[in-house]
């Protein structure tokens, strides 16, 4: 059997059920790389320069731990998701570095998703990808419409209110401690909610626990119920983005920009929490864009910018003091 490996890393906790789905269903073993830790990290930095973003030294971790363990890498191309919106370069071009960088490493599955291409580019990109596995035009389309059901009920689950890796749980995507609650829920021991902050940023940032410090579970430790961007529809996160911006810039600025603009007009929601990481262009302006509207909003607004070298400590302080002055703020 054909071992295809994904790493855990940037778009997984978004598409991860559909791209197994897809794999498995055309005959395929998908092999996850392990949850990220200082190995991984260390790993990437090494083979990039200081100025790459940490999301993609994280990436370039993963794809070396799979690198002698499986037959292929699935590594998308994803340009754009929606229309006349585009996606960051280390998207674009996450495959070529990947094979530049990362000795050893195996053959790529890289289909190229761009939307405004059309429906006939989208198709043939899907079934490209499929051909690795089989040459069926069929089979890679009813894999497809297979996994695309099952992506569907995945967003379902977040709107609900789970964590992605409880999500992967509720659809039997279990890999053992590759899918463990690490960081989240079952991590910390938390306590009834006293408030509610929404806890913003691109879910490979938020619900990465070693790249956020587990920073979801600290804050439900100190009583406060974490709002996230997944919880909000597609209409919900288009509202949110005409209202700070007027349009849409970058494929996946709903979630932090679209999330921001509806948590904004939330009364319940007391408080915004932004995660970004260090470097990042596209997230240095849309923290801007966000820490403005939150000032002319009145409401309370705190940046946390990730980068390699940050310690739990600190964060940790910076969390405790953001939920004390929130708690102040009601008891006033």
């Amino acid at each position: 059997m054909v071992r295809v490996g994904i790493p855990r890393a940037l778009l997984y906790y978004q598409y991860y059920p559909l791209w197994r789905t897809f794999l498995e269903t055309l005959g395929a073993e998908v092999v996850i790389s392990p949850l990220t830790n200082r190995e991984t990290l260390a790993e990437g930095m090494a083979r990039l320069v200081p100025e790459t973003c940490l999301p993609v030294k994280i990436c370039c971790g993963h794809v070396h731990y799979l690198c002698d363990k499986v037959d292929y890498l699935f590594i998308p191309v994803i340009r754009s998701v929606e229309e006349k919106a585009y996606n960051c370069a280390k998207f674009l071009g996450l495959p070529d570095l990947v094979k530049a960088v990362v000795p050893g490493c195996p053959p790529i599955i890289e289909p190229e998703i761009d939307v405004n291409l059309g429906q006939r580019a989208f198709y043939q990109a899907i079934y490209q990808a499929g051909c690795f596995l089989n040459w069926n035009p069929l089979a890679v389309k009813r894999a497809f419409h297979r996994a695309w059901t099952v992506h569907q009920g995945y967003l379902r689950l977040l709107q609900q209110g789970l964590m992605p890796p409880e999500a992967f749980r509720s659809l039997g995507l279990v890999n053992g401690e590759a899918d463990s609650l690490v960081g989240h829920r079952e991590s910390h021991n938390p306590v009834s909610p006293r408030l509610t902050i929404a806890f913003l940023g691109h879910p490979y940032l938020v619900h990465d626990a070693y790249v956020s410090h587990g920073a979801i579970g600290l804050l439900q430790g100190m009583g406060v119920r974490v709002a996230t961007g997944e919880l909000l529809s597609p209409p919900e996160i288009r509202r949110g983005i005409l209202r700070l911006t007027g349009e849409q810039h970058w494929s996946y600025e709903g979630e932090m920009v679209g999330a921001c603009g509806h948590y904004l007009e939330d009364e319940a929601v007391e408080g915004i929490i932004a995660v970004a990481a260090f470097g990042c262009g596209p997230d240095s302006l849309m923290l801007e864009v966000m820490q403005r509207a939150a000032r002319r909003a009145e409401r309370a607004f705190m940046p946390l910018i990730l980068d390699e070298h940050g310690a739990e400590a600190g964060l940790v302080t910076r969390l405790e003091a953001f939920v004390d002055m929130l708690e102040r703020r009601r008891r006033r």
